[in-house]
């Protein structure tokens, strides 16, 4: 796992963020990041005027949500549970290769049985190479 912050240089590193800097950093409006705190139990600290002050880590989680329901395309609930679970980008990542080097095999499998028929029945038109 990297160590880079998630968030990103060009977003400022305060103690609180108010809740229309983290809806522009995120990309929503302001009520989507309320709904997202009840469905994610994300529960921001309130100043003595009683507005929401997020952190951090907070913001890294609306980002995190935000790239789930987006980008992956995860329902609330698949998202709910890839965030208890843990799941990391790495895990995901990892998990998308394999996908990918099983699908790459079972082509070259699948090539490899094509010229085989190839070379046995002969196709019209077609001549096995190196002939």
């Amino acid at each position: 796992m990297n160590n880079e912050d998630p968030i990103g240089p060009e977003v400022p590193d305060k103690l609180a963020y108010r809740i229309g800097e983290v809806a522009e950093i995120v990309g929503v409006e302001t009520h989507v990041l309320r709904y997202w705190e009840g469905e994610f139990k994300i529960r921001p600290q309130r100043q003595a005027s009683g507005q929401r002050a997020y952190r951090r880590k907070d913001l890294a989680k609306f980002l995190r949500i935000k790239r789930l329901l987006h980008d992956e395309g995860y329902t609330i609930a698949g998202a709910r549970k890839a965030l208890s679970e843990g799941t990391t980008e790495e895990a995901t990542d990892d998990n998308r290769s394999q996908e990918a080097l099983s699908r790459i095999a079972a082509l070259r499998e699948r090539i490899a049985t094509f010229r085989a028929r190839i070379a046995v029945e002969g196709v019209a038109g077609v001549r096995p190479q190196g002939t």
